[in-house]
């Protein structure tokens, strides 16, 4: 007994029996010949016969294994074969499936090849012909060939390498170099090279789909200069396809999915960009993901395709449709960088999941304008912010993807009004496709250009100062005028409490000259940096030391705190050296927006270390620390140098301690 019985005399019924056979459903696989049966893997579930049955031999057979369906995958041209088989279906009440063979995208007529409705028909044009010919129409038709004239050393007759083959073609007088026995499908250049190779002008080929090598051959005979001669199918079919055959199987029993996701990076779009395991993989797949013009890009026929990028969405369709048991995932430029492969290979773990690299557009673009980029700081402003003047002004090659059309512009634009206008660009735009352009000159040339959403830029700044090898800025390198300013030593000190990271978002309030800001923007080049100041005249020199010390990740506000904070997003971290009596305020609306928040309090009144040291315990703070720092400079007085000291500075450190809400 069997639960399905399977008539396999295609690639597709090979295909769906070794479905069945890893899904471990017992079937019962008939096969036409002894070769066709080593074709299919030895497995307990899975039987195997290679006898000829006619109709009753079927019905029997049937009427045995008891089996809930029956999948006819014989050959198309196989018409009796499939006759008889819906016959003993209909007799023994079996559900009949029909497994077609996958079609072809070149089954539509052009005026380079002659269609007939037959071998016969084939023979009769050829019989009016001149020239050598190519059959590969199998070896059941191979005696109607002999009544062409001179048919012993016009026709190359290509067929199975079965010894019963070979005798059955000798008989007929097919024998020598005219007889070619090899197992198909061929690729399109050994069609190509045997037709070259008999100097054929013809080549006869029945309509056997993509299985059937059909492509390959149509491809090959324009390629040698010959004419096709296509037989048409004797059926207009109904059925399955593959993936709608494997569905069906899949909701009958129940299956669960067994898929192999691959990931594949397709570089830039151009299909002669990727590698070659990518292109085995899109190729083998049954079902293509990703964006259309991605997909659009290299898909094939006879493929599925679901056009979706979101990784959760992507889950829920594999889950709804375990028929695939192979798929491409297809992703821009390689998997690993800026890549939505991360998410997918978390989101898809219960899968057996693979990456396959592919060429970045960075590396390409690095190629392309032939410089090196071992040395350089490769990153992305594609859909999130990015400090790239910062990264230009300390180092001397910075390669960044943009991702919007004012974005070079807009970066040239800064540099320019950073004293940085003679850097070099490079911008690369629709790399690797025909319209491929390549453009470059000083960052001030570039100011009003508009170009692709997406693009590539290399960044060139041989005068980068590098990253300083200690922190600290000196006082006199600030521009001052009368406001008042946090000193350098107590900069230190309070930056060093506060702890901060390279990517922190930070509020300085009461920034004054901006000193404290400018040191943590300095600090956290991938942060941003929020000095928030009311008097107009400290606005102004906030605003020329961002402009002096190239700080383009610092943001000045002007306003009072806490009102000018509420509409700022989140901050990590934040440093109040004034806060104009509002010092609860203050705490309690940066403890709202973030309960761990890191903060540092600069008091130099007995009063502010007070309300400060009040706060600390009525708020919910953690790790409280309070210190107090003095400092004494030398001044000369006369031949004698006397230490003079500055108002001391108390410094309260503390972190926000998330409260748990008590259950109801």
């Amino acid at each position: 007994m069997c639960k399905v019985l399977v008539f396999a005399g295609t690639t597709e019924g090979r295909k769906i029996s070794e479905f069945l056979e890893k899904q471990k459903i017992q079937t019962h696989v008939c096969v036409a010949t002894e070769y066709g049966e080593t074709l299919l893997p030895k497995s307990s579930y899975l039987s195997i016969s290679h006898e000829r049955l006619d109709e009753t031999a079927m019905k029997e057979a049937m009427q045995n294994m008891h089996p809930f369906l029956v999948i006819d995958s014989t050959h198309p041209y196989a018409a009796e074969v499939t006759k008889n088989i819906r016959k003993a279906c209909e007799e023994t009440k079996t559900e009949y499936v029909r497994l077609l063979r996958a079609g072809s995208t070149e089954d539509t007529k052009n005026d380079s090849s002659v269609y007939v409705d037959s071998v016969d028909e084939a023979v009769e044009y050829l019989s009016t012909t001149t020239g050598n010919v190519l059959v590969t129409t199998g070896s059941k038709e191979i005696h109607k060939y002999t009544k062409i004239e001179n048919y012993k050393e016009r026709i190359f007759a290509r067929v199975l390498s079965l010894s019963n083959v070979a005798e059955h073609c000798k008989s007929l007088g097919f024998e020598g170099r005219n007889l070619i026995c090899m197992q198909g499908p061929f690729s399109m250049e050994l069609n190509e090279a045997m037709l070259r190779q008999f100097d054929c002008r013809y080549l006869v080929t029945k309509m056997s789909g993509v299985t059937g090598g059909y492509e390959e051959k149509l491809e090959a005979a324009k390629r040698a200069g010959c004419i096709c001669v296509i037989v048409g199918r004797p059926l207009k079919e109904e059925g399955l396809g593959l993936i709608e055959c494997k569905a069906l199987l899949c909701r009958r029993f129940g299956l669960k999915q067994n898929q192999k996701v691959s990931l594949v990076g397709i570089g830039m779009g151009n299909p002669d960009t990727c590698t070659i395991e990518a292109i085995k993989a899109i190729k083998e797949a049954e079902l293509l993901i990703g964006a259309k013009r991605m997909v659009e890009s290299v898909l094939h026929s006879e493929q599925d395709v679901l056009i979706e990028y979101n990784s959760e969405k992507i889950k829920v369709y594999l889950d709804k449709h375990p028929e695939y048991e192979k798929i491409a995932v297809l992703l821009s430029g390689d998997v690993g960088f800026y890549s939505g492969a991360k998410k997918l290979q978390e989101t898809l773990k219960e899968r057996k999941v693979r990456q396959i690299s592919g060429l970045s557009s960075p590396i390409y673009f690095m190629a392309k304008i032939g410089r090196s980029w071992d040395d350089a700081i490769i990153t992305s402003a594609h859909g999130k912010k990015e400090n790239l003047v910062e990264l230009i002004k300390t180092h001397q090659k910075v390669v960044s993807i943009l991702g919007t059309k004012d974005a070079v512009a807009n970066l040239a634009k800064s540099l320019t009004n950073y004293g940085m206008g003679k850097v070099i660009f490079f911008v690369g735009e629709r790399l690797s496709y025909p319209d491929e352009a390549i453009v470059q000159g000083s960052a001030d040339s570039f100011c009003d250009y508009e170009g692709d959403a997406l693009s590539v830029i290399y960044i060139e700044n041989k005068e980068a100062e590098g990253l300083p090898s200690t922190h600290g800025v000196k006082d006199s390198a600030f521009l001052r005028d009368k406001v008042p300013m946090t000193k350098e030593e107590v900069r230190c000190v309070s930056l060093a409490k506060l702890g901060l990271r390279e990517d922190s978002v930070c509020y300085d309030v009461g920034a004054g000259t901006g000193s404290v800001s400018v040191e943590m923007a300095l600090r956290t080049p991938k942060g941003r940096v929020y000095a928030i100041e009311k008097k107009e005249t400290a606005v102004e020199l906030l605003k020329k030391n961002k402009q002096k010390f190239m700080t383009d990740n610092l943001s000045v506000i002007e306003g009072v705190a806490p009102e000018a904070l509420e509409a700022l997003e989140v901050p990590t971290h934040a440093f109040i050296g004034g806060s104009s009596g509002n010092m609860e305020s203050i705490l309690r609306l940066l403890l709202e927006k973030n309960p761990k928040i890191r903060v540092v309090i600069n008091c130099i009144a007995l009063e502010s270390v007070a309300e400060a040291n009040r706060c600390m315990k009525v708020l919910p703070f953690e790790d409280v620390e309070m210190i107090q720092l003095s400092v004494s400079r030398a001044k000369k007085i006369g031949s004698y140098q006397m230490m003079m000291g500055e108002n001391p500075i108390t410094i309260f450190s503390a972190t926000g301690k998330k409260e748990e809400k008590e259950e109801e």
